[in-house]
């Protein structure tokens, strides 16, 4: 085994500043994703942040590493082509609850039941933020916003237990108010062979006045302060449906299955990337005068 030599988190600092809102939780997201890029000595080179549209979406411009800002809903598609054309890669997907839980959760859930080996992290604020506080799929029975001023009526979604039962190997729950267990998590999530999901609690302080960081440290609790197994299917499922008084923070499910890349007889010869095209020069130079 090869010795891991660690990175300062300064390494992964973008070339520009976070413009979030003050007290934001999306900086604790970004702080934590550096912190584990670093504590696994990755080189920015070797990391591709992808990210669809929305507050927590900019965060790949706050990332010292490749980085894509791609369309609404549409991270996990161009994650997926740019990790299977370089799966030395490591590609992480970045984005907020209604972008990965809304529109782009039918990619979501194709991504997770072929075990592509990639990891996608959730700013869940259970609101839509960059269009000033409308319901997004998480958002709670009865939570009055800009959209339902009588309170919503709809049931939210359960992302974790979604991801579980949907073929996710690895599945966790962090908050931006727990750094130092999310970038443990988020280290373990990239390790991870297989797709990890991690939604993470990120209180939206401008237009979430319900789900805020004192109501979760209220009820949040660790994981692995506790006995609990992260193999069993069912009792991961279980804990996965825990929601009130008691909310469970760490790694809820995590198991070994073959990912979708070792399967494919191509990518079994390496990255695409890397591999001969298979064509002249002549016939390669002709193509791109085509597309010219």
């Amino acid at each position: 085994m090869s010795t891991v030599i660690e990175l300062p988190v300064e390494t992964y600092k973008g070339p520009v500043d976070p413009d979030w809102c003050p007290g934001c939780g999306d900086f604790g997201v970004l702080k934590a994703l550096q912190m584990a890029s670093g504590k696994l000595g990755i080189n920015p080179k070797d990391i591709l942040v992808v990210s669809g549209i929305g507050c927590s979406s900019n965060l790949p411009g706050f990332m010292g590493s490749y980085g894509v800002h791609s369309l609404h809903g549409r991270a996990v598609p161009v994650a997926t082509g740019a990790h299977l054309a370089n799966t030395d890669l490591n590609v992480v997907i970045t984005g907020g609850d209604g972008d990965g839980y809304g529109i782009g959760l039918g990619h979501l859930l194709h991504a997770m039941r072929r075990n592509l080996n990639m990891t996608y992290l959730v700013m869940d604020n259970q609101i839509y933020g960059l269009t000033t506080g409308q319901t997004s799929p998480t958002t709670t029975l009865g939570h009055k916003t800009k959209s339902t001023p009588i309170g919503n009526f709809e049931n939210p979604l359960n992302p974790v237990a979604l991801a579980i039962t949907s073929g996710a190997t690895f599945v966790a729950r962090g908050f931006s108010g727990e750094q130092k267990q999310l970038g443990d998590i988020i280290a373990s999530a990239i390790s991870h062979k297989g797709f990890s999901l991690v939604d993470i609690f990120s209180p939206c302080v401008t237009y979430n006045k319900m789900n805020t960081y004192p109501w979760f440290k209220e009820r949040v609790y660790k994981l692995e302060d506790t006995d609990f197994e992260t193999n069993d299917f069912h009792k991961s499922l279980t804990k996965a449906f825990e929601w009130g008084d008691k909310i469970p923070l760490g790694v809820l499910y995590q198991v070994d299955h073959p990912i979708y890349e070792d399967s494919d007889p191509v990518l079994k010869q390496g990255p695409l990337v890397k591999q001969k095209l298979g064509l002249s020069k002549e016939v390669f130079k002709e193509l791109l005068q085509e597309l010219a």
